[in-house]
């Protein structure tokens, strides 16, 4: 075990307890995780939202071996009041992590720090440490594990009877995701593995497990299971971290000479596939009170085998139960299901993707000039206002070294043309900006532009949003470096950041982040400078849809609009310049309806060419005031 761990503050709301959970569910799930890791390395913080709420009700159903303690929103530090809760923090300090996502990943990590025979933990952040990684916003799989289901679980909890007849969209997703084959890195071995096994018609190697593994699997069992198929085999190796392969023979030959795409598809064993994640972690509180309610309600789950098989497993894997029993979750017993009639296993496999049907379209071939055209004769064509300060720029020669972006690994030509770009963003935030205003750096990254912003204006404060620890991280140790006191650090994705704020920035916020931004903006009703970036990746969304403004709707399809899009990216110093003309006329055309659209939120709009446009090939910024 490690010394010399900092204290950080675990900040978790609390609404209300609803039998065995307490209520939003995001609070169960953390300390559901907190139980199951043991880690006892945060204080914990609970957050009343109503006024109403005394020690009493909050500590009945509070794993009895963590402490907690009780404060008002107000007492909150206040970068955590900017954000939505849970939240943790490093204890006096300016670092903040928002968000369910960010902050179980946090645990898992610090836990594995301070012991590192932890291995178990680790491995629930996944192949490449990823599961849940990828923000909400722009990820459906994090979407519905983080927002969907847990909301559609706690709606499902307060609907009256006569409502919640029907279960819930998201959970029928969730059972139709786990009915989906399975892949994984390296699955072509285990694939053949599956081959051979059904060949020979073999009943699966059981994997070697250790005494206490054992005691706990055979507890947590249903009797009279079926053997375990290679794929339980694989998953729970990897969980008692043995070598799956071990338990398997070399295949034949003739096995190793079948194509990859005769190969047999792995099934689901766990929410993300074959191995047990953190994805399992955060759905096991939801579903399991969603079971609850149906049980109580009489309700048949028929139409959910897979989901009530992958809570049975769930309950098997080692540790669960015990952090069950600490919350005070008494799990269900679920009987086995066959699979669902037919008729019955539409009721899920009918639930469209979201987004498959809108996004279908956007395969696509053929150029931008018939839409371009199009545009042009309902007298639409890209307008670039003149540059309030052209040749406004830093002395940065003059500057401490940290504050030059030139200090990251980035050559001394890049680096120039980044001087260059912040040049633009510093010159009209300097013009819009007065003292005590709050600053927000979106998209952040390692901090370049809040980091100049900060330095060059320590009457305001500086805030800077990044989903990325490590960019983040680079970006604090910039800011003590030069003992920095008006800037902020916040690791979240941006619906996590509700904090007020008079202007917005964001150096190539990506694709669909620039209107993520903008969004932002106009609802805090701040000033915003943006310079958008990979145009190819803007895409409609569950909360986006394109085109964004009237004037753009009435005339274009959302497949002409992608197509505007697609050759917006088209600008690289590499490409002839008429392409790259045309790149830089689709650019402005997408940004003229993003302009456009925030005009309609009573704005004042301007999309300006940066100086020298040479700085960067996505070299477009939008200044709006409201």
């Amino acid at each position: 075990m490690k010394d010399c761990i900092t204290e950080e503050h675990l900040y978790l709301a609390f609404s209300h307890q609803y039998r065995d959970s307490i209520f939003p569910l995001h609070t169960s799930i953390s300390l559901f995780l907190l139980s199951y890791c043991d880690c006892k390395l945060f204080k914990i913080f609970l957050v009343p939202t109503g006024e109403d709420v005394g020690d009493q009700c909050v500590t009945k159903n509070l794993p009895g071996d963590l402490e907690v303690h009780l404060i008002s929103r107000c007492q909150l530090p206040e970068v955590v009041q900017s954000c939505s809760l849970p939240a943790v923090v490093v204890k006096d300090g300016k670092f903040c992590r928002a968000g369910l996502s960010v902050v179980l990943r946090h645990i898992i990590q610090k836990t594995y720090e301070a012991d590192p025979s932890k291995k178990d933990v680790l491995e629930l952040l996944g192949f490449k440490k990823t599961c849940l990684k990828a923000c909400a916003e722009v990820s459906q799989w994090t979407r519905l594990c983080e927002i969907s289901i847990p909301l559609a679980v706690e709606r499902f909890l307060t609907a009256s009877p006569e409502h919640c007849q029907a279960v819930p969209p998201d959970i029928l997703q969730f059972e139709r995701k786990l009915g989906e084959p399975v892949r994984v890195h390296n699955d072509d071995k285990i694939r053949r593995q599956k081959l051979q096994q059904q060949k020979a018609g073999a009943k699966a190697a059981v994997p070697v497990l250790g005494e206490e593994a054992t005691k706990e699997l055979k507890a947590g069992a249903v009797h009279e299971h079926p053997p375990p198929s290679l794929e339980l085999s694989v998953a729970f190796s990897k969980l008692l971290v043995q070598e799956a392969s071990g338990a398997v023979n070399r295949e034949a030959s003739h096995i190793r000479r079948t194509k990859t795409s005769d190969l047999p598809l792995l099934d689901h064993i766990f929410a993300e596939g074959l191995y047990f994640t953190v994805a399992d972690i955060v759905l096991l509180p939801c579903i399991h009170q969603f079971l609850v309610s149906s049980k109580k309600q009489g309700r048949n789950l028929v139409s959910l085998p897979l989901i009530s098989t992958w809570y049975r497993r769930v309950q098997e894997v080692p540790g669960v139960k015990k952090a069950a029993g600490k919350c005070n979750m008494e799990l269900l017993q679920l009987p086995e299901l066959m699979s669902a009639p037919e008729e019955q296993a539409q009721d899920f496999s009918a639930v469209p993707d979201e987004l498959e049907e809108e996004n279908e379209d956007s395969h696509f071939i053929g150029g931008p000039r018939p839409t371009m055209t199009k545009l042009m004769e309902n007298g639409i064509e890209a307008k670039f206002s003149p540059h309030p300060c052209p040749s406004w720029t830093l002395d940065w020669t003059s500057l401490p070294s940290a504050v030059s972006p030139g200090e990251g690994k980035m050559s001394r030509d890049r680096a120039l043309r980044k001087q260059q770009q912040l040049n633009n963003l510093v010159a009209v935030v300097t013009k819009l900006a007065k003292p005590g205003d709050v600053i927000v750096d979106f998209c952040s990254g390692g901090g370049h532009v809040g980091i100049v912003l900060a330095h060059m204006m320590p009457s305001c404060q500086v805030v800077l949003i990044e989903n990325k620890e490590l960019s983040l991280i680079r970006a604090k140790d910039r800011s003590d470096e030069l003992g920095l006191n008006n800037i902020w650090f916040i690791q979240a994705n941006l619906d996590y950041f509700n904090g007020t704020f008079n202007i917005g920035v964001a150096l190539h916020a990506c694709g669909v982040a620039t209107d993520m931004v903008i969004e932002h903006c106009t609802r805090a009703r701040a000033a915003f400078v943006i310079s958008p970036c990979c145009y190819g990746f803007i895409q409609n969304t569950v909360k986006f849809k394109y085109p964004r403004s009237h004037q753009f709707k009435e005339i274009l399809s959302y497949k002409e609009h992608m197509i505007l899009c697609r050759f917006a990216d088209q600008t690289a110093v590499q490409l002839p310049p008429e392409r790259r003309l045309i790149g830089k006329q689709c650019m402005g055309l997408v940004d003229l309806d993003r302009a456009w659209a925030a005009e309609e939120q009573n704005y004042s709009v301007q999309v300006i060419s940066m100086e020298p446009e040479s700085c960067s090939p996505k070299n477009n910024m939008f200044v709006g005031t409201p």
